[in-house]
């Protein structure tokens, strides 16, 4: 045997307090944790990254564990026999909160936690294991626990570059990972003379040098002094809101984080088709009368970047050459894949027009099918084992085309349209930003305009329907909804501009987050950045495209929801910072700007988009709209039916603006 798994359960308790989901039934939590150990020396494991510099028990075997969580029906013959893999975003599970419009949890046990009830309704278990190494505990985030690499006689050392943005002023000191949530990699030396701290507003401006004299590796105890920190640093002026601050120090002791690939597959290869684990615990999702029959991974942002590059490395067969997934949803990925198996990797990172810019999650290739890449002249694509490939829906919002290189899913390099993978089907949710939870709001924060309110999460009840029904069934899932440049459709920054209405105190941006071929250094595909800063290549740009908007400036291609064809507001995927750096582009919230309520207040105002009294003849005309467009995505297999009430019943709230 390569590997052995042991499953710890700590807590067995009923979700919802019983509650009954239909003819599913009541449901329960399982909560532990996974013990792995496994021979480095294996085939199965020859890509883990520092692998052999892990340390190693009597056996021979490298030791790592991880958080798990599972919640299945009570009575498992009433389930369907399918998993979702809930992949977890920073520690925290987010398919409740997506799927079944739940108060999110990352220990859910409340009726609250299970929402209104859809996943278990459907008979799903919903599997959760953690795979991020960095993350620190704290609210019930599922950690893990992973080897060093190397030894304190002998211990790894590198460069490692470290980016901090302050929203507001005030800030003096940091964690060197930049947040309070994930693990921080410890300098060799607080002699801050041998590191380089900089800062610039930009990120396409020069780099200024920050004097050794006016920060330390330090933090601040509790009376308020300062005290040295391996782990900390502290700038005495204070952070600039906005600046760009970038630390190159020379780190020890990297974390294997590409465990969290091997763990994952195994974990799941045992949940499909073990039995029994290495300490006699039977397998607590399945029996041998009621197999698991299909697995699903569902993850949104840093976690569907996970899937990508999951299936992209090879971790969708397991150690017997089956497959894991069957099919995964990758969501708000943009064209990236998750920067986790690489020496002192900092996975929680991803690059944006202002913020982690140089990261190196965006790398060849973007799309699902063969495509070549001009610069490096390859020909390379994410489903490349026809043998192990799982299908993929892939969905993203209009935030991931402006920050996150989203037209790179569905064109080559020079922004033409590619060919549909067969396997894969990829949808724009049309005007929408990153993180829309269910039922939100729009919101003032760090950025100019209010956030974007658009709500997309049932859209996802109707693609996991779709992907099931492929898997299962072989039913062709709806052609991708995608803008393309054949039908202009998918433009430049500047056309998007030039067409996007003069709307009174509101800017479009003057370009998306480019996107350069970029030098990490000589040992890259072994796992370890050894050039820091990164070298962008002026010359080698992929073009980076977004959606066109319509004469109210929402997006025309896509999915469309009721509350877009039916709008209040213009609805963006950009936003601005609203401090400091006010130019760039603010992470990845998009923008809520309303219409007038009025044709008066609408040439007050000098707003050249129709007022709400000029669009709509009453309440029950706008109500009527909203449902007329929910009823045609139903007929159309992109929402489900208990899902236009839901758009009905919100649209009836809103209507008193109308």
């Amino acid at each position: 045997m390569s590997a052995t798994l042991r499953l710890e359960i700590g807590e067995t308790a009923p979700l919802a307090a019983g509650r009954a989901f239909g003819e599913r039934g009541a449901y329960e939590r399982l909560s532990g944790v996974a013990h792995f150990a496994l021979d480095p020396r294996a085939a199965a494991y020859r890509g883990v990254v520092d692998l052999d510099l892990a340390p190693v028990n009597a056996a021979g075997q490298v030791e790592f564990s991880a958080e798990f969580c599972i919640l299945r029906p009570a009575d498992w013959a009433r389930g369907n026999r399918r998993i979702v893999f809930d992949v977890i975003n920073r520690g925290n599970v987010r398919a409740l909160q997506f799927f079944n419009d739940a108060e999110p949890s990352n220990a859910p046990s409340s009726d609250a936690h299970a929402g209104n009830g859809f996943l278990m309704r459907r008979g799903y278990t919903l599997v959760a294991l953690a795979w991020q190494g960095d993350i620190l505990p704290g609210v019930d985030r599922m950690s893990m626990r992973l080897p060093i690499a190397g030894s304190s006689a002998q211990p790894v050392t590198a460069a490692v570059r470290m980016e901090f943005i302050a929203d507001a002023a005030g800030t003096r000191t940091i964690g060197l990972s930049g947040n309070d949530y994930t693990h921080s990699y410890p300098t060799a030396s607080l002699d801050q003379a041998q590191a380089r701290f900089t800062r610039r507003q930009y990120a396409h401006e020069a780099r200024l040098p920050i004097p050794a004299s006016e920060w330390a590796f330090a933090r601040l105890d509790a009376q308020g002094r300062l005290e040295p920190s391996a782990t900390h640093c502290t700038l005495h002026e204070g952070f600039r809101p906005g600046w760009i601050y970038e630390l190159i120090y020379t780190a020890k002791d990297p974390l294997v984080l590409g465990l969290g690939f091997a763990g994952v597959r195994d974990f799941l290869s045992f949940l499909r088709y073990g039995t029994r684990d290495a300490g006699g615990m039977a397998n607590p999702v399945a029996t041998k009368d009621a197999p698991v029959e299909r697995v699903y991974g569902w993850g949104r942002s840093q976690s569907g970047r996970f899937l990508r590059e999951f299936v992209y490395r090879g971790w969708n067969e397991d150690a017997a050459l089956r497959r894991v997934f069957d099919g995964v949803h990758p969501h708000v990925t943009g064209a990236g894949r998750v920067t986790l198996n690489y020496r002192f990797a900092q996975p929680g990172r991803y690059p944006r027009q202002h913020e982690d810019h140089l990261v190196a999650s965006d790398q060849f290739p973007f799309a699902y099918g063969l495509s070549s890449d001009p610069f490096s002249a390859r020909t390379d694509a994410i489903l490349r084992r026809p043998n192990s490939d799982p299908l993929v829906i892939h969905s993203q919002t209009a935030a991931e085309y402006w920050q996150r290189r989203g037209s790179l899913v569905h064109t080559d390099a020079f922004g033409a349209d590619l060919a549909e993978h067969p396997r894969a089907r990829v949808f724009l949710f049309a005007s929408s930003q990153h993180f829309a939870p269910p039922g939100g709001e729009a919101e003032q924060g760090a950025h100019r305009h209010r956030s974007n309110p658009l709500d997309t999460a049932p859209l996802l009840r109707a693609l996991l329907d779709m992907l099931d029904a492929w898997a299962t069934h072989g039913t062709e899932p709806v052609p991708s909804r995608v803008p393309r440049r054949s039908d202009a459709t998918l433009v430049s920054a500047a056309q998007y501009r030039a067409a996007f209405p003069s709307i009174p105190g509101v800017e479009a941006p003057h370009a998306a987050n480019r996107l350069h071929r970029t030098d990490y250094g000589t040992e890259v595909e072994q796992g370890r950045f050894t050039l820091e800063p990164p070298q962008e290549r002026a010359h080698e740009e992929y073009a980076v495209l977004v959606p066109r908007a319509d004469a109210d400036g929402n997006d025309i291609a896509g999915v469309r929801t009721p509350q877009l064809e039916a709008p209040l507001a213009t609805y963006t995927g950009w936003n601005y910072r609203a401090a400091g750096s006010t130019q760039a582009l603010y992470s990845i919230v998009g923008s809520y700007l309303p219409f007038a309520t009025n044709a008066t207040e609408r040439a007050n105002s000098g707003d050249p988009r129709p007022s709400l009294a000029e669009r709509y003849r009453s309440r029950y005309d706008y109500i009527a709209r909203v449902a007329i467009a929910a009823h045609t995505l139903v007929q159309a297999r992109l929402l489900l039916a208990e899902d236009l009430d839901r758009y009905v019943a919100r649209a009836i709230a809103q209507a008193e603006i109308v």
